[in-house]
């Protein structure tokens, strides 16, 4: 929040060691797109964890940015948030089924126009979650780095 750009944290150096991309790319406002669900920080709770992104940001304004992006092919869907608003009936409720429909989810979005792949969020808070469902680093993230990669080049 202090940098007044997203993921300039160690959430930030995971997702990026998941894309397989350095900051510079990362950061290149013509290759790669950040939208965060909400468009202004929620707060924490009383257990440091962040607050949920606010209701009423994303109806309002991804649909809008994302109509202005239509080069957009690809949509790294982070977290339970963007999962429920990006993936709507394809949405499999847990963050584990959801994420371990990444194939299939792909494929459905991919027919509609724009691949989403759903990821959990990158922070700290989901080691235990990436250690219990070692598929995510041996078969996801080999996938996720040459889909971006492909679209990169």
């Amino acid at each position: 929040h202090l940098s007044g750009m997203p993921f300039t944290d160690a959430s930030g150096d995971r997702l990026r060691d998941w894309m397989g991309i350095d900051s510079a790319t990362f950061y290149d406002m013509s290759r790669v797109a950040v939208v965060p669900m909400g468009f202004c920080f929620p707060g924490q709770d009383a257990k440091g964890a962040d607050l949920p992104p606010r209701g009423e940001c994303a109806p309002l304004w991804h649909i809008r940015l994302f109509a202005a992006l239509p080069n957009v092919q690809v949509v790294l869907a982070l977290g339970l948030y963007a999962h429920a608003f990006h993936l709507g009936a394809l949405n499999r409720g847990s963050l584990t089924d959801t994420v371990a429909a990444w194939r299939e989810i792909g494929e459905a979005t991919a027919a509609r126009g724009r691949r989403v792949l759903p990821l959990p969020h990158p922070s700290w808070r989901n080691n235990a979650w990436i250690k219990k469902n070692p598929w995510f680093e041996t078969e996801l993230l080999p996938a996720l780095r040459a889909e971006v990669a492909q679209h990169l080049r």
